[in-house]
């Protein structure tokens, strides 16, 4: 496994970076409601008693619904940044750099389907200001993958004529898997992830042969 993977966490992440112990398991409790019923559906009262707490207690915790979800959301994607850079920064060319961001990034996100799925697909949820913040991280999720993509066409190793459009269709690939993974298919997250990988270098004009698991 990469450090990239290393890096990618899956769905019992402890989101051991929200503390106390109450403000996780709201956290966990509104990630689980979000993803079910969406956020304008989910109620603080439905996030504290899935939480096993009164609604008073949340407010100890979290002022309001949107300040979860901004939480949520901004944990999630530093996650993905990180994840990103992690690759984009190890060893190897543009190629093995790719595949591993892809293999990992897909990772991610069927491994955490759940909070993935809350992460990439509530931002319109969000107020202005924190809108502003995920659309920043977002952003940074990008040129990570543009840099790999843009160095690979300045080495000859990869073909492609808009980088930036590129980078937009591998990225959506990765994070579309979310939506649709299943942890009882046919394919676990890293067969997954492998495959994205493959299927990326071909888009990219660097087809390799051993990034498929079959």
């Amino acid at each position: 496994m990469s450090t990239a993977e290393d890096a990618a966490g899956g769905e019992a992440q402890p989101w051991g970076e929200v503390t106390p112990d109450a403000a996780r398991r709201l956290l966990l409790a509104a990630v689980e409601a979000f993803a079910e019923r969406g956020y304008h559906a989910t109620t603080t009262r439905d996030i504290a008693g899935r939480a096993g707490m009164s609604p008073a207690a949340l407010y100890i915790h979290y002022k309001t619904k949107e300040e979860l979800l901004h939480r949520i959301s901004r944990i999630g994607h530093e996650k993905a940044v990180d994840i990103l850079r992690t690759a984009a920064r190890a060893e190897g060319g543009p190629t093995e750099r790719l595949a591993d961001a892809v293999s990992s990034f897909v990772r991610w996100h069927a491994g955490g389907r759940t909070t993935a799925r809350v992460v990439q697909y509530e931002l319109d949820s969000l107020g202005p200001d924190a809108r502003a913040e995920i659309i920043a991280l977002r952003r940074q999720v990008d040129t990570e993958v543009r840099g790999i993509i843009e160095e690979g066409v300045r080495t000859g190793e990869f073909d492609v004529s808009d980088v930036r459009g590129t980078t937009r269709a591998v990225l959506s690939l990765c994070v579309d898997v979310a939506r649709w993974f299943d942890i009882n298919g046919a394919r676990t997250p890293e067969e997954v992830g492998a495959l994205y990988a493959d299927l990326v270098l071909r888009m990219v004009g660097a087809y390799r042969t051993d990034t498929v698991q079959r």
